[in-house]
């Protein structure tokens, strides 16, 4: 049967490389690393979009703004997980194409015991203190305890995430994207499913859904620690790398190289998601409807991003694969071939919603006062968006290196230096000699945020990607430092 999304994303690749843009060998290579990750991104947010739905039509509006409240405490697992995962990537990737399998279970093990190290603190905190937590974020008393109940159920599940995320990593950086791909796919349909019974059948309200979250995140764990041990699950295969699970499972020095890499990775996660609750709170100073217009636009945009993550990953792959045999030119050639590859990408993805930006919005709102303003966002989303397409391209090869500072930098500048101060001009007077006689900038400023916010971070990791810094930093995490031109 016909694979879509592999089929797209190669005739977009064939056709540059007609162009003598990139190689078709390394068009199929990204390719077949690239579309697993993209269909894993597709069933999370599908998934994340049935619980709503379900928790919406069992209990109404209020639970729904409940759960709202809770997932961006749940959001920090994947930001903290994610950013020591990024560290196993590398490390992995490198030491698979060395063939230095006993250094690669020790980087697995020490990334696991990192994550699970500042997970269950994290956990401990939503168990604890749900309700204080949530009541950061809104003020309405039904609402605020659907979230705590939510959050402290799905407290459980956070160190689960977070290991899953690194099992997922290792298996791409050992140039297999397919097995993560239907292990955490095949845990959103059992998520959906349990999620079905316990909310209709059970009754449990947002208990249930959050129960759903913890049991598929457990399953899809024990599945990894299977695969991982015993080197193939059934119905899956063989795995290409299996984790020794004997003493030592981590040295000082891997931890030292885990934390030097992730760190960074794992700062640029949690700024990303952090600088969510300030924003939403100035587009509320321009009502309701923006508001809405505004997150739907996000949400569109997060779609459009899907491609994002199987490219920035397969690059971190094959860029870390050829530094681990110390081939630093054909490293280079991936990290920007991939880059070219998935930039192409996202102009198809964006030029396709942006013709369709007024159907896209009626998918949301069928309202006539509000339509044009949903689809102006929707179409800054999708200019906006390109631009991510380049940050995370550049960011795979920085990954994949160790290089991990530099994107970090790029978000911070973005969101903070730009972005949010754009988008508080748009709203409100600033009380400082000179800038106080400017009026406010209005709904434009809105706009510009949304582009700054993408814009200033790929300007930044292009530009440390571009200067190629990135190939000597690697020589610091091989397993054998063989540097080559």
């Amino acid at each position: 049967m016909p694979n879509p999304f592999r089929w797209l994303l190669l005739s977009i690749g064939y056709l540059l490389a007609r162009a003598g843009i990139v190689d078709g060998r390394r068009v199929e290579r990204t390719t077949d690393l690239a579309w697993p990750r993209i269909v894993t991104g597709v069933a999370r947010m599908s998934k994340s979009a049935a619980d709503v739905a379900m928790v919406g039509i069992a209990l109404g509006p209020a639970a729904i703004a409940g759960v709202g409240f809770a997932t961006p405490f749940w959001a920090l697992t994947f930001g903290v997980g994610g950013g020591i995962a990024g560290a196993t990537i590398s490390l992995v990737s490198q030491r698979y194409s060395a063939q230095a399998t006993e250094e690669l279970s020790l980087a697995v093990t020490t990334s696991a015991l990192v994550v699970v190290a500042i997970t269950v603190p994290l956990a401990a905190l939503y168990w604890t203190v749900p309700e204080r937590l949530i009541s950061l974020v809104g003020d309405d008393a039904a609402s605020l305890s659907y979230g705590a109940d939510y959050l402290r159920v799905v407290a459980l599940g956070v160190p689960f995430a977070g290991l899953n995320l690194i099992g997922s990593r290792t298996l791409v950086g050992a140039d297999d994207a397919w097995t993560p791909m239907t292990l955490r796919a095949g845990g959103a349909i059992v998520n959906v499913a349990v999620n079905a019974v316990l909310l209709f059948v059970l009754e449990m309200g947002v208990v249930g859904a959050a129960i759903g979250t913890v049991l598929a995140n457990v399953l899809v764990l024990a599945a990894f620690i299977t695969g991982f041990t015993l080197g193939r699950l059934p119905l899956i295969g063989e795995f290409p790398v299996t984790i020794s699970l004997s003493r030592p499972y981590t040295t000082l020095a891997d931890v030292r190289d885990v934390i030097d890499i992730g760190a960074p990775l794992l700062f640029t996660n949690v700024a990303r998601r952090a600088a969510q609750f300030p924003m939403l709170a100035i587009v509320a100073l321009f009502g309701p409807n923006v508001v809405a217009a505004y997150v739907i636009a996000r949400r569109v945009r997060d779609l459009m991003d899907t491609p994002g993550w199987g490219f920035s990953l397969a690059s971190s792959s094959l860029v870390g694969q050829e530094l681990g045999t110390g081939d630093e030119g054909n490293a280079d050639i991936y990290g920007h071939e991939v880059l070219w590859f998935g930039v192409a990408v996202y102009l198809f993805s964006a030029t396709l919603v942006l013709v369709f930006a007024e159907q896209v919005g009626r998918l949301f709102v069928d309202d006539p006062s509000i339509l044009p303003l949903v689809t102006t966002f929707i179409v800054v989303a999708c200019v906006s968006v390109i631009f991510r397409g380049v940050s995370g391209g550049a960011t795979g090869p920085l990954r994949a290196s160790g290089d991990t500072r530099w994107p970090f930098y790029g978000q911070l500048l973005g969101l903070y230096v730009f972005a949010l101060p754009v988008a508080a001009f748009g709203a409100v007077s600033v009380p400082i000699p000179v800038l106080e006689l400017i009026p406010p900038l209005g709904i434009g400023a809105l706009y510009a945020a949304l582009v700054l916010e993408t814009l200033v971070p790929a300007v930044v990791t292009y530009y440390r990607f571009a200067a190629g810094h990135w190939k000597v930093i690697s020589r610091g995490y091989r397993p054998e430092t063989s540097p080559s031109d």
